[in-house]
C-alpha cells in the first residue's frame, strides 16, 4: 500500500505530546498500532519501520516517548550523547507517565475516521518495554515487543508494586516477544526469568530467541540483521492482521 505521514500533537497529562503517523493513502478504517521507539526518538530507522508497517495496512503512531523532558520535534542521534541524554532520560520517566501517554493515544485515535476502534502495540528496546508495558491497557489486543529492555531488572522509575514485570498478570492480549540471544542488555536469566513469568500467570503468548544482538532491526547500524528483521515484520504484520482486523 501507498502510505501517508503527518504529525498530530496530544494533549497529556504530563505534557504536549507529539505524534508520528503513517497510514494507507486509501481511504477506509485500518487497526492502529502504536509503536514506541527507542530511547533516541523517532529517528530514520523508526520512521522506515513504521512505514513498512503501515504499507501492510495498519495506522502506526509513533509518540515522542520523552516529550516531557525534550523540545517536540526532538531526535537524538546514534552517540555517545544521545546514548547518554536518552538513557537519562529513561530513568526520568515513571512508567506511570507513559501509561498516561498510551490511554491519550488510545482516546484520540479512536475518534479518528481512518481507524476501526482496533490497537495494539509494537516497540524495540525500551519500546519493547512500552509496548509490553501496554499491553497493560485492556484496549490493547496485541503487543509485539522486541528486544525489551528493563522488565527483567525492575529498573524504570515506578510506583511499589506497578513495574511491569510484576503486573505481568494483568495482561489480557496476546503477547510476541522476540530476542536476540547475544543481547547483553537482556541475558540468558533475564529472559527466562520474563519466560517463566509469563507461564505461571497463564499468558497467551509466542516466543522467539534469535543468533542476533541488541538492535539488529535497525537499519544501518552495525548490528543489523536484514534476514532476521524481514522475518520480525512478518511476524508482526501476522499478528496484527489476525488479531486487530476482526
Amino acid at each position: 500500500m501507498i502510505i501517508q505521514q503527518h504529525y498530530s500533537d496530544l494533549t497529556t497529562p504530563t505534557g504536549l505530546m507529539r505524534c508520528s503517523v503513517y497510514r494507507p493513502q486509501a481511504e477506509g478504517r485500518y487497526p492502529c498500532v502504536i509503536f514506541y521507539s527507542e530511547i533516541f526518538q523517532i529517528t530514520d530507522p523508526i520512521s522506515r519501520t513504521a512505514s513498512i508497517m503501515a504499507g501492510h495496512g495498519f495506522v502506526v503512531v509513533v509518540p515522542e516517548v520523552f516529550h516531557e523532558l525534550n523540545p517536540i520535534g526532538t531526535v537524538l542521534g546514534y552517540d555517545d550523547a544521545g546514548k547518554d541524554k536518552g538513557n537519562a532520560d529513561k530513568f526520568e520517566k515513571t512508567l506511570e507517565a507513559h501509561d498516561s501517554d498510551t490511554q491519550s493515544m488510545i482516546d484520540h485515535f479512536a475518534t479518528q475516521d481512518y481507524c476501526n476502534g482496533n490497537f495494539g502495540a509494537m516497540g524495540v528496546c525500551i519500546g519493547g518495554h512500552l509496548a509490553y508495558r501496554a499491553a497493560l491497557n485492556p484496549i490493547i489486543k496485541s503487543a509485539f515487543c522486541l528486544y525489551a529492555t528493563d522488565i527483567h531488572s525492575n529498573t524504570l522509575p515506578c510506583e511499589d508494586g506497578n513495574d511491569s514485570f510484576s503486573r505481568t498478570k494483568d495482561i489480557q492480549g496476546e503477547i510476541v516477544c522476540v530476542w536476540g540471544k547475544q543481547d547483553p542488555h537482556v541475558p540468558t536469566t533475564g529472559r527466562q526469568k520474563i519466560y517463566q513469568e509469563l507461564i505461571d500467570t497463564d499468558r497467551n503468548f509466542s516466543w522467539h530467541e534469535l543468533n542476533a544482538q541488541h538492535a539488529f532491526m535497525r537499519d544501518g547500524g552495525d548490528r543489523y540483521d536484514p534476514a532476521l528483521a524481514l522475518e520480525c515484520y512478518r511476524l508482526a504484520v501476522a499478528l496484527f492482521s489476525r488479531t486487530l482486523t476482526n
